[in-house]
């Protein structure tokens, strides 16, 4: 996220005002300015618009399958998907992702949350649609594996997430999970073509 927030602290772009640095500014009609300035605000609008549309169906996807998941496999023997490579087993986790961390539930909590704060205050500079992509999908895996945070046993912030997809010799793991690891690569990809979340692109 350190190039989410480095956006955040930047004032506005050239590109945000209309002008390039060290370029005069040219004559403009009348209204221009004001057509500029909804263009963007539309546009950004439409991008904020996908972010949310993205977490809501990952929200909405692990939420679901966690329901299916307490009520019909937990407590019930694995189902084996493909051969012993992968199968359904239901698992309680106190850590973050595919199980790491199990001391810090709290804290894990409390990033989630954090996370979720800055994906939020960064939908008003988004202005390139892979971003919000990638952030609705942060957005979606951290809202799915904190509401587990909240309101599953044994507390309130200390609530175990429920786990279920079990590869072998790997972790077991959930949607939220894999919403999560999908939007980090995402935004890896895009740091790396030096693509920002507010549409410019630079190369360092």
């Amino acid at each position: 996220m350190a190039e989410a927030e480095r956006i955040i602290g930047t004032p506005d772009t050239p590109e945000d005002s209309g002008e390039r640095p060290g370029a005069a500014a040219a004559p403009a009609g009348p209204g221009t300015d004001g057509q500029d300035a909804a263009a963007r605000r539309t546009g950004r609008g439409r991008r904020i618009a996908v972010l949310f549309a993205v977490a809501v169906f990952a929200y909405a996807l692990d939420l679901v399958s966690k329901l299916i998941v307490v009520a019909k496999l937990e407590h019930h023997a694995p189902i084996q998907l493909v051969g012993d490579l992968l199968e359904l087993h239901a698992i309680r986790n106190p850590g973050a992702a595919f199980g790491f961390g199990a001391a810090f539930t709290i804290i894990f909590t409390v990033i989630a949350a954090v996370v979720i704060g800055v994906i939020i205050r960064l939908a008003r500079k988004l202005y390139s649609t892979p971003w919000a992509i990638a952030l609705g999908l942060l957005l979606g895996g951290a809202l799915g594996n904190l509401t587990d945070r909240i309101f599953r046993a044994p507390g309130i912030f200390e609530g175990e997430v429920v786990d279920f997809i079990a590869p072998k010799g790997f972790a077991v793991f959930n949607l939220a999970d894999s919403a999560i690891v999908c939007g980090g690569i995402l935004i890896v990809l895009l740091s790396f073509r030096g693509l920002d979340p507010d549409g410019t692109v630079h190369k360092d």
